[in-house]
């Protein structure tokens, strides 16, 4: 499983809203302090590196572009701490969810109505 640092998390945030961004465009997307072009430079070869971004080169310039779903990225990651912290149980892991997030009872009408969905969808 791709395992990205909080610093990559960020930097991909930007890169999958963008879609496609030049280096330039992404430190612009940074709130400030700006990091340094060095810093973010380093981040972008990690990311390439780990495949999780690729780009086009166009002269010295590289336009770079998501290679993975920000959903599947984090249906992983979801996947592996249910896995880790919940002994693979989505059960607990919905049980603790509930109980320790604080959700309004708004929200928790909001959320049955999404499970109510997905029982009659496994009905059919």
């Amino acid at each position: 499983m791709i395992k990205l640092s909080k610093s990559e998390e960020q930097l991909m945030e930007y890169i999958w809203q963008a879609e496609r961004a030049f280096m330039k465009d992404l430190i612009d997307a940074f709130p400030e302090p700006k990091p340094a072009n060095t810093t973010v430079a380093t981040l972008l070869k990690r990311m390439t590196d780990k495949g999780v971004i690729g780009y086009t080169q166009y002269g010295n310039s590289r336009e770079y572009y998501p290679l993975i779903e920000k959903s599947e990225y984090f249906s992983k990651h979801v996947n592996s701490m249910i896995k880790n912290y919940f002994d693979d149980s989505v059960l607990q892991f919905a049980s603790f969810f509930t109980r320790e997030t604080n959700l309004s009872k708004e929200q928790l009408e909001e959320l049955k109505k999404i499970v109510d969905k997905e029982i009659q969808k496994k009905k059919k």
